[in-house]
């Protein structure tokens, strides 16, 4: 039970400050460190004991020290007035920008988040209640520094993990454009849930879309084979 609660909460540890290093344009490779996160997870067999647990939570904690590392190398102080010899080991916002050349899709997210209220909702996109996509989805929250209690927050959380799954601006434009602003995070979030199965989010994504297109794809099936398969595990 020890071991099972030391992956869980090494889980949530990694998936957090991966979305922070995005969020604060840390200079990572993040979709990288991202893959390697997922390789671990879908590496924990279905049954699972002490003996398969404890290399696995082990294998966690050092991509943790990793990330973490990373992470607290480009701390700035908060205040403007803090002197050189202030030594800080909190993540925290920094006022410095950071010349880094950002993953693709990365200014768009930034752009996504910084939107007080998300996109007006076209017809049928709230067919799905928000609880029975996180049901169906529930990886994304572990990337929400607050948790997801709306959609403004689900959309916000999609955005932070757009660029760490390899999907580029225009293959999101083009999702958005099918399918709407919600319905196309939706399938975001879905992918994010079957990561360690999909070879190329970007190319996943796009083959989506196109069979939206064509009419030949919607939302509900996926949503239920998705909770299918957890009733399954």
């Amino acid at each position: 039970a020890l071991a099972r609660q030391a992956v869980a909460l090494c889980r949530r540890d990694i998936a957090k400050m991966i979305a922070t290093g995005i969020e604060e344009r840390v200079p990572a490779d993040w979709p990288g460190l991202h893959r390697s996160f997922i390789d671990i997870l879908s590496s924990i067999p279905r049954r699972v004991d002490l003996e398969a647990l404890e290399p696995i939570a082990e294998t966690l904690a050092e991509l943790a020290a990793i990330i973490l590392t990373a992470l607290e190398q480009h701390v700035k102080p908060a205040e403007s007035g803090a002197t050189e010899s202030r030594s800080e080991h909190h993540i925290q916002n920094s006022n410095t920008e950071i010349s880094i050349e950002p993953e693709p899709g990365f200014r768009e997210s930034r752009a996504a988040r910084s939107e007080p209220d998300p996109k007006p909702m076209r017809s049928g996109e709230m067919a799905f209640p928000l609880g029975m996509v996180l049901e169906a989805c529930p990886d994304l929250a572990d990337y929400a520094r607050h948790g997801i209690s709306h959609w403004r927050g689900f959309i916000a959380t999609a955005a932070v993990i757009r660029p760490m799954l390899g999907i580029s601006p225009s293959a999101w434009a083009d999702a958005c454009a099918v399918l709407g602003e919600v319905q196309a995070c939706i399938v975001v979030a879905a992918i994010l849930q079957r990561a360690s199965a999909i070879k190329s989010p970007g190319g996943y994504l796009r083959a989506l879309t196109r069979r939206a297109q064509a009419g030949s794809f919607s939302l509900g099936p996926m949503l239920m084979a998705l909770m299918s398969a957890r009733n399954r595990d």
